[in-house]
């Protein structure tokens, strides 16, 4: 765990104040040690005056960071790539009103 702290680091000494992306995408199982060395690698952004970008991560990575609030420490961006599923228009959600409900 010590060298990808170290690799944070050295990434936010090539480009100051700006986030560390970290892909995720190939993480297959969400448990605390990963959370654990995902916190590090957080915290060592912060010291070196940067931030830490997830990008990609699992439906289970993201439920459990949610879980221990570690999105909400420190600014911990989360990045999904996800695409629009069928029949959903991409950019949002659109909701019709029927004339006949009821006002809530």
């Amino acid at each position: 765990m010590p060298q990808l702290c170290d690799q944070v680091r050295a990434a936010c000494a090539r480009a100051p104040g700006r986030h560390v992306v970290c892909d995720v995408s190939a993480v297959s199982s969400a448990d605390l040690a990963t959370v654990d060395a995902l916190a590090r690698m957080q915290l060592a952004a912060r010291r070196a005056g940067s931030g830490l970008r997830l990008r990609d991560p699992s439906p289970a990575l993201s439920a459990l960071l949610q879980l221990v609030g570690l999105p909400g420490l420190g600014g911990l961006v989360i990045e999904m790539g996800r695409q629009p599923e069928q029949r959903e228009i991409a950019g949002g959600v659109q909701e019709a009103v029927e004339s006949g409900d009821p006002a809530l």
